[in-house]
């Protein structure tokens, strides 16, 4: 019988808060606003287990440092994309296929609301599916969830908060980007 892999979890200190980010010899699977208990829970349920960076393999550790200054880059300003490999093997299918293709629907500094995204994506009765479809985003920022907006603009739930939406969304307009107060 084998081992079921791993995935090395470390948290990464934000703007926004403290990240957890997870991640196996090959990818990053989680950067969430989760707790730990959370992201636990959330990475087994992906199959795989958790072990603590501290004990990480080298590949895995790569994975977060490389996560973790792409995050940096990003959030202050110095970068508009992220190139740190990706698995999305937490989110459910229809998930998958929803934050899959986010980026290339709303580049950065672009905004779309739900129904939008649902016409695009084929399924245009589906917004409320979409929504539920984001907030299982198992890569928050880095697959930008966060460029979903209400109808009219109004902005809506969001993992890490709406002051946290706030600031993604003003320092992709170029917006000086409030503080989020944590």
């Amino acid at each position: 019988m084998s081992t079921p892999p791993t995935a090395a979890l470390a948290s990464h200190h934000t703007p926004l808060g403290p990240l957890t980010l997870a991640a196996t010899d090959d990818a990053l699977v989680l950067c969430a606003f989760d707790d730990r208990e959370q992201a636990v829970a959330r990475i087994a349920r992906g199959g795989l287990t958790v072990v603590d960076a501290d004990v990480a393999g080298p590949a895995q550790l790569r994975i977060i440092e490389e996560a973790g200054r792409q995050l940096d880059a990003y959030l202050g300003g110095r970068s508009r994309s992220f190139t740190v490999p990706v698995d999305l093997r937490l989110a459910t299918p229809f998930s998958r296929t929803t934050v899959a293709r986010l980026d290339g629907l709303l580049p950065y500094g672009v905004t779309g609301t739900y129904a939008e995204l649902a016409a695009a994506l084929g399924r245009p009765r589906a917004a409320r599916a979409v929504g539920t479809a984001l907030g299982a985003n198992p890569l928050c920022v880095v697959l930008p969830c966060h460029r979903v907006v209400g109808s009219g603009g109004r902005l809506t739930g969001y993992a890490g908060g709406v002051a946290a939406k706030r600031f993604l969304l003003d320092l992709e307009s170029g917006r000086p980007a409030a503080p989020v107060s944590l």
